[in-house]
């Protein structure tokens, strides 16, 4: 017998198999996936604030403390501190600033003179590069650890959020209907120029141990979303609308996540 005779017989004998089997099932599974960090030491979580910016239209920083406790909350075993939101940014840049309060006095001291009183104001955020100066502030141990100590030793979550307008233009693939002369439809894919507009958000989470002040772990996370040119969709609903997709990472660094899926059985 032949290899191509072989061949044909079983093809013939699985195409047998699968034609007595007439009933398909949906199976729901769920595949666990491990924690990247160990909590265990910890039974309290605080969602201490962010550092934000990219656009002023969402308060990344208490949007971002609001959404993170709610959802910890309700899948987290730890127990999430209720405080006030810390204003990261006015911290962070009160930290530069003393850092260099003595060279920055001997340079200016005369134009200091001359505008007494003068209030500081903070500059906006819109880029990464802005956020750079005042990544130190994660880096402060002792500033970490008197946060900690305020609230008897938790786990703290900490960072920054750049969310910030996005658009762009270009060929984009669509499927598009037809109908011929004899009414019969056929879906076609198309290439279409069109002009999008959207948002990215770069969350970068932090997490430090509160009983020491020293990070245990960080992440950073980019997502993005484009509607049509002329579609109006508020800021506030696409940053809940790309958190969404973020949540889940967010969650299986502290716990461990179930997947959700279905597998489809023959009998």
């Amino acid at each position: 017998m032949t290899a191509r005779s072989v061949a044909t017989i079983v093809s013939l004998v699985l195409l047998g198999a699968v034609s007595a089997c007439t009933n398909f099932y949906e199976v729901p599974i769920e595949t666990p996936i491990a924690a990247k960090m160990d909590v265990s030491a910890f039974r309290r979580v605080l969602v201490a604030g962010f550092i934000s910016g990219g656009t002023d239209d969402v308060d990344g920083n208490l949007e971002t403390v609001r959404l993170l406790r709610s959802q910890l909350r309700s899948k987290s075993s730890l127990r999430v501190i209720e405080a006030e939101v810390l204003p990261l940014q006015e911290l962070a840049a009160e930290k530069v600033k003393t850092a260099v309060g003595g060279d920055r006095t001997a340079q200016t001291g005369a134009a200091d003179a001359q505008t007494p009183g003068a209030p500081a104001q903070e500059a906006k955020i819109r880029t990464e590069k802005d956020l750079e100066k005042y990544q130190s502030i994660f880096a402060d141990v002792a500033f970490w650890k008197k946060i900690g100590e305020e609230h008897e030793n938790p786990l703290i979550v900490t960072g920054t959020v750049l969310f910030t307008p996005h658009q762009t233009a270009g060929f984009v693939t669509r499927n598009q209907e037809f109908y011929d002369n004899l009414g019969r439809r056929s879906v076609v894919p198309v290439r279409t120029y069109m002009e999008r507009k959207g948002f990215i958000i770069a969350p970068k989470f932090i997490f430090i141990d509160g009983r020491t002040g020293t990070t245990l772990h960080s992440e950073t996370i980019r997502e993005e979303i484009l509607y049509n040119a002329q579609q109006n969709t508020p800021a506030l609903s696409s940053y809940f609308e790309l958190m969404d997709k973020i949540l889940p990472t967010f969650l299986g660094t502290l716990s461990t996540q179930k997947i959700r899926g279905t597998r489809v059985l023959l009998r």
